[in-house]
């Protein structure tokens, strides 16, 4: 079953908002056996949307349409529904009772004409409640393609299709079943995995394929399998998952999507309890920030410290000036100061540290810009790397992110081998 989904909205096409409800809506028919073919943005203008809903029937089973519902003039899509399906508008009573229960239970305001508009629908549409707002979902067949159009408010639209739209879909369509599973590698690029895979690669299953997924200082490996029977699909990728972690073990850290580094070292800091402080300055504060964004840090995360002026760094995190005169503020010297006595400040078992020139000027130091030292302290030692990532800003402060995660996993998943 294939799947076209179209966005209304001039303030799409303008860069005003950024389109998440196809990503959202793309994820949960996956879910359920259903491909999305097509993604397509349209402005609110009914000739446009006319062509849109057309072509698309011409490639697709089901179409699914957000944005353009409403209580003000710009709701087109109920017109251009009404346009196309050859219908006309009815007050739907079902749609109107709740309406008007969301005014004046929930909103406070008085039901007005306007209001009463919403419960204007498609004679031939199927109503699809909206439990959270006043513009119904609707779906409605035309020559055994399914149209469902849906309001483009993002937690509206969610709960139509988790709560409404996708039972239907499960109740009314055979679908086949299809699976994912996501390995997630750090610190070796794609091509170098390509080759260490490319044996086992070839001799994957047909119905099983292989995506490489590559970002900065990792690599996602993501294998889809495709059947009617879930049983065999389930057991066909845990045994490919077996086999590749036989090859590329040392560079796995975790799996799954929803699967990132510093989830997989929250895990592990949390079931081991042990604790995390981080003093980082020329990444001004996004690793604890991505740490303090699982649910759940307080078990193992302590606080940070970012000491980006030179002053903070000796007057409150204790550095020593002597040190970082000696041998610059970027330094692997400085970086090691820093994560020791983070540590030592946060009272916790480990501590990472970032110092550098990130760009686009070389700041307190005059080492070359895109130079970056990262210490890892730990109950026992403290190590530290030095390195050159280039001239990119945004891009060194986010290798900078992925190397000291890295190299934290690494720390302690040897200090656990040596102490158990």
């Amino acid at each position: 079953m294939l799947a076209e989904i179209i966005t209304i909205g001039d303030e799409i096409l303008i860069g005003q908002i950024v389109d998440t409800n196809s990503a959202f809506i793309s994820t949960e028919l996956n879910k359920i056996g259903i491909d999305v073919y097509q993604i397509s943005s349209v402005s609110d203008e009914k000739q446009h949307i006319l062509n849109a809903l057309a072509d698309a029937q011409s490639r697709v089973d089901l179409v699914i349409i957000t944005g353009g519902l409403g209580p003000t003039k710009d709701d087109i899509t109920k017109h251009t529904f009404c346009e196309y399906f050859n219908d006309k508008l009815i007050e739907n009573t079902i749609v109107l009772e709740h309406v008007r229960r969301l005014f004046e239970e929930y909103f406070k305001k008085n039901f007005t004409e306007v209001n009463k508009q919403q419960a204007l629908v498609p004679s031939k549409a199927e109503v699809l409640t909206n439990d959270f707002g006043t513009a119904p979902g609707m779906l409605m067949t035309h020559e055994n393609t399914t149209f469902v159009s849906m309001p483009g408010v993002p937690f509206e639209m969610k709960t139509i299709v988790s709560d409404h739209l996708i039972p239907l879909l499960q109740d009314r369509f055979e679908r086949p079943y299809i699976l994912h599973k996501t390995i997630l590698t750090y610190g070796e690029g794609e091509s170098d995995l390509a080759a260490r895979i490319e044996d086992w690669e070839d001799n994957l299953p047909s119905f099983i394929k292989l995506a490489y997924l590559p970002s900065l200082g990792k690599v996602r490996l993501r294998l889809s399998a495709r059947g009617t029977n879930k049983e065999i699909l389930e057991k066909s990728i845990s045994t490919e998952v077996g086999k590749l972690q036989q090859l590329i073990n040392d560079v796995i850290v975790g799996f799954d999507d929803d699967e990132s580094l510093e989830g997989v070292i929250a895990k592990l800091l949390t079931k081991e309890k042990l604790s995390l402080s981080i003093a980082e300055s020329c990444t001004g504060g996004r690793i604890a920030q991505s740490f303090t964004a699982i649910e759940g840090a307080s078990a193992y995360f302590k606080g940070a410290l970012v000491p980006y002026d030179v002053a903070i760094k000796t007057d409150v995190l204790g550095v020593s000036k002597a040190l970082i005169d000696e041998f610059s503020v970027v330094s692997v010297q400085v970086a090691e100061a820093m994560a020791k006595n983070a540590a030592k400040l946060f009272k916790t078992n480990f501590a990472i540290a970032t110092t550098g020139n990130a760009g686009p000027t070389k700041g307190n130091s005059n080492v070359d810009v895109g130079t970056i030292c990262i210490a890892i302290a730990t109950p026992d030692k403290v190590i530290s790397e030095q390195f050159l990532f280039g001239n990119n800003r945004e891009r060194n402060i986010a290798k900078a992110m992925n190397k000291s995660l890295e190299m934290l996993q690494n720390e302690i998943l040897t200090h656990l081998k040596v102490y158990k």
